[in-house]
């Protein structure tokens, strides 16, 4: 089962003695809001510069990327952040990665990924990626990115600022659900889609 918390709507937590390592789990949002759009931006200079990919292929390889990363949004949103923790490494790891947000869903400096690990994990992928798709992960990775930028922002303003009069507001409905409700139930947070393909959207009736 997974560790279950009560949220609360003001305050913060210290996750870390280290001075360093507490700075760096917190960060505002705009820092990894530029890091993967600038990583982004150079990726697709990059493929339009030293690459053969034309246009429509640069396009669509894009637009899968913004696809692709959704669903991984969910799958690690549902299956690493919201891991079982049977035990106590695995009751801390999953405290550490989301419990802690869960806790204090108000926190803005808990918001987003840090700029060094969002770095490291771009560069990382960039890197398999390239073993794997060859210049197409010069277009590929690029949607990806800009698809987790987006995420990061939906996140932070369903959490930091109240919900809007038109369509999106069943963004702020849905994570609410989430947060106060039900932890078990939509994962996705930029999007509703894997949700409903995979069944774990609320059932609107209950709610």
């Amino acid at each position: 089962m997974e560790a279950s918390v009560s949220p609360k709507n003001k305050g913060t937590k210290q996750l870390f003695n280290n001075p360093i390592l507490e700075k760096l789990s917190r960060t505002h949002i705009s820092v990894p809001l530029i890091v993967f759009f600038a990583y982004s931006g150079g990726l697709l200079y990059w493929s339009i510069t030293h690459t053969t990919l034309d246009p429509w292929q640069t396009i669509g390889l894009f637009a899968t990327g913004l696809i692709v990363f959704t669903w991984v949004e969910y799958n690690v949103h549902r299956h690493v952040f919201h891991m079982p923790t049977y035990s106590r490494v695995r009751e801390k790891l999953q405290y550490t990665l989301h419990g802690v947000h869960h806790e204090f869903p108000k926190d803005k400096d808990r918001l987003a990924m840090p700029p060094l690990l969002s770095i490291t994990i771009s560069t990382v992928l960039l890197l398999l990626l390239r073993v794997i798709m060859g210049d197409l992960v010069f277009a590929f990775l690029p949607g990806f990115l800009v698809g987790y930028a987006a995420y990061l922002a939906v996140h932070y303003m369903v959490h930091a600022y109240q919900p809007p009069k038109n369509v999106f507001k069943k963004l702020w409905v849905n994570h609410s659900v989430h947060h106060y409700k039900d932890g078990e139930v939509i994962f996705g947070v930029s999007s509703p889609l894997w949700d409903y393909i995979y069944g774990t959207m609320r059932d609107k009736k209950a709610a």
